[in-house]
């Protein structure tokens, strides 16, 4: 197979008809490494968002028991993309993601901008870093399948198209992007997290990298400071770099899944899709009692 061959493949079929296809031809085949790593991002800049942040923060998942947040979030997420929406693994992995946000008082705006962080970060990702840009055919997929996720979240007025997912999500996030100790905290355990799956004298070097990624909104969310002009250019140019690299490789022979991935560190022995995630009780560790209902629904079981 020669390196555009793929491509060419997804650019037979119908992405509103074949969305889920394209979706994991293109994130298991083509940008395996740049989906991880796009997707980290992607739920990385919800910190930002005041609400979502104090959250997260009074849950204590993300700050007490992050690798295991980290592993079951991907593994759950990766179980749709491998098995589809109607398999029982699927329906499984849905039907888990619904019960954790039920748990909480969660508004769909907010719910709505998750969703959203996971068409458009990947996108701008790939188009920065990537060996090559994502083709339309790749847009209208990734909108389709995640609205689909969407619907069987209980989300309302979902996005239709790509540019809607873009223009929903840089609106939230100028109107909603803003300083909350518990969004910091999060944010630093999860740099914490990263750093992890490194030799440890490497830490401090891989948390100022990672900070060089992040854009202006992100930085006065947190509040980091600024990293000098130097270091910014040295590690996007970097990834730029490794992008351009693969370009030059023969392309992926078998798909890659998260649940391959090295930082998938909590299930050496395996683990069952029903047994990921929280089970969280009412009043402990952040799980209000009753529910508003602005809260998301799951009315697919």
């Amino acid at each position: 197979m020669k390196r555009f061959e793929r491509l060419a493949q997804i650019r037979r079929l119908d992405p509103e008809r074949d969305y889920l296809e394209i979706y994991r031809l293109t994130t298991t085949f083509e940008f395996p490494w740049d989906y991880t790593r796009a997707l980290e991002l992607a739920l990385y800049r919800t910190y930002a968002v005041p609400s979502i942040g104090r959250l997260l923060a009074q849950t204590a998942e993300l700050t007490g028991r992050t690798q295991k947040r980290y592993d079951d979030t991907a593994l759950l997420l990766d179980t749709v993309v491998e098995h589809g929406f109607v398999s029982d693994e699927g329906r499984t992995a849905i039907r888990r993601i619904n019960q954790m946000h039920r748990s909480y008082d969660i508004s769909n705006d907010d719910m709505r901008y998750v969703l959203c962080t996971f068409v458009v970060v990947p996108g701008r990702w790939i188009d920065t870093y990537g060996w090559r840009r994502l083709s339309r055919h790749e847009r209208v997929a990734a909108a389709m399948y995640y609205r689909t996720l969407g619907q069987h979240m209980g989300i309302k007025e979902i996005p239709g198209s790509y540019e809607e997912f873009e223009n929903f999500l840089d609106e939230y996030e100028e109107a909603n992007f803003g300083w909350e100790q518990g969004g910091r905290s999060v944010s630093d355990a999860t740099l914490d997290l990263m750093a992890s799956w490194y030799p440890s004298p490497l830490a401090p070097m891989l948390r100022k990298a990672t900070i060089a990624l992040l854009d202006e909104s992100l930085l006065r969310a947190f509040r980091y400071e600024e990293p000098d002009a130097v270091t910014r250019s040295l590690v996007r140019g970097a990834v730029r770099l490794r992008g351009r690299a693969v370009r030059l490789m023969p392309p992926r022979r078998a798909p890659h899944y998260a649940r391959q991935n090295r930082e998938i560190k909590g299930y050496p022995d395996g683990y069952e899709v029903a047994e990921l995630g929280s089970f969280p009780v009412p009043g402990v560790r952040g799980c209000p009692v009753s529910h508003k209902g602005t809260s998301a629904s799951a009315p697919v079981e």
